[in-house]
């Protein structure tokens, strides 16, 4: 399996794609939640960022919800 470096926009694009919207539209301190980031979507991301190598798990996303927060644990974890 070929894994990719996450990096901001990959996470913009991950989170866009599952809420299907335009990764343009959503900014580094909008509160995902508001935008409709729910548990189950929540979860799939998990588990596509801990397949390309990013130890990141659901209370990461629970309690960092905006994309600026998310990448500061991403980018410490991914070395």
């Amino acid at each position: 399996m070929t894994t990719e470096a996450l990096t901001l926009d990959r996470l913009r694009g991950d989170v866009a794609r599952i809420l299907e919207q335009d990764a343009a539209m959503i900014g580094d301190d909008d509160n995902l939640m508001d935008l409709g980031l729910d548990s189950m979507r929540t979860m799939t991301l998990v588990l596509e960022w801990e397949e390309a190598g990013v130890p990141i798990g659901f209370p990461d996303l629970a309690e960092t919800t905006t994309l600026a927060g998310l990448w500061a644990i991403v980018s410490e974890r991914q070395g």
